[in-house]
């Protein structure tokens, strides 16, 4: 999932011009979305509040199911990646599109399972003079029926235990309302595609989302992006902590490095399973 709010740094590959803020600023007006502006790129956010997206009867978070894309490098030759939440009818439509812009599709799959309405997920990546991309995406956006302007919701109390949460994963994050977000880097080598350099938190990085239903119960989901010779015993530690993987591919295409995804959802007490996902992360490192 590469869903949405969860990010992370390392170290800086292309670092971001903060001198001049004006070209970020105008990818925000083209996306219609606020800038986020982290240690290593520039995110756009596109949470899809037009769907109610379930498992089983339970309301996946929204972060799971959000369009976004980052920006990194200048803005003159900036590298832009991303994920675009589609449904059905729109995902023919976006991938024309990218072909149309000249947006290269990375992947093309699942990153849930059971989910009801399926949802599709579009890995993009291009690179070139950044606004020129933003109006590119823009186009490939509204494709989709995402809802745009984004509005900033005001944010709700914090209900989350974050003590429990952060203390249990080794790792702070941020948290609002009954969701928690941690990022996590497990590919501790630089990654190539095409012979680029890639953006660490940008391209490869372990997003984790935690939303707590009780004090009895919780969902955890997200992806694990680790080296293929982890793959196997990260699966089987999952496995054997309740923990459903819903997905292993890749997000990337050509990279060295090879860097799988393995995508996850768990639904049960918050200590086996906070428990068993720890397990997992330092089974990956």
């Amino acid at each position: 999932m590469r869903a949405v709010i969860f990010v992370a740094s390392l170290t800086i590959a292309f670092p971001l011009q903060a001198q001049n803020t004006a070209p970020w600023d105008s990818i925000a007006r083209v996306l219609q979305t606020p800038s986020n502006r982290l240690p290593e790129y520039v995110r756009y956010n596109f949470p899809r509040r037009d769907l109610s997206v379930r498992i089983a009867g339970t309301l996946v978070p929204t972060g799971a199911v959000t369009s976004w894309l980052g920006f990194g490098g200048e803005p003159a030759d900036a590298e832009v990646m991303g994920d675009l939440v589609t449904v059905r009818g729109e995902t023919a439509a976006v991938l024309a599109e990218c072909a149309k812009q000249g947006i290269d599709v990375l992947a093309v799959h699942n990153h849930l399972s059971g989910e009801i309405p399926a949802v599709t997920y579009v890995h993009v990546h291009a690179h070139g003079p950044a606004v020129a991309l933003a109006q590119k995406l823009d186009q490939v956006l509204s494709r989709t029926a995402v809802p745009r302007p984004v509005e900033a919701g005001m944010p709700p109390p914090l209900t989350i235990d974050t003590a429990l949460v952060f203390g249990t994963l080794g790792q702070s994050g941020r948290a609002q309302g009954a969701f928690a977000s941690l990022t996590f880097m497990l590919v501790q080598e630089a990654v190539t595609m095409h012979g680029r350099t890639m953006i660490p938190s940008l391209a490869y990085a372990s997003p984790i989302g935690i939303q707590m239903l009780s004090p009895e119960r919780l969902i955890a989901l997200g992806d694990l992006a680790i080296p293929a010779v982890k793959v196997q015993a990260v699966l089987q530690t999952l496995a054997g902590n309740g923990i459903g993987a819903t997905a292993v591919h890749t997000h990337m295409i050509n990279e060295e490095p090879r860097v799988y995804f393995i995508h996850f959802w768990a639904d049960g007490a918050p200590n086996a399973i906070l428990t068993g996902l720890r397990k997992a992360i330092d089974v990956a490192r």
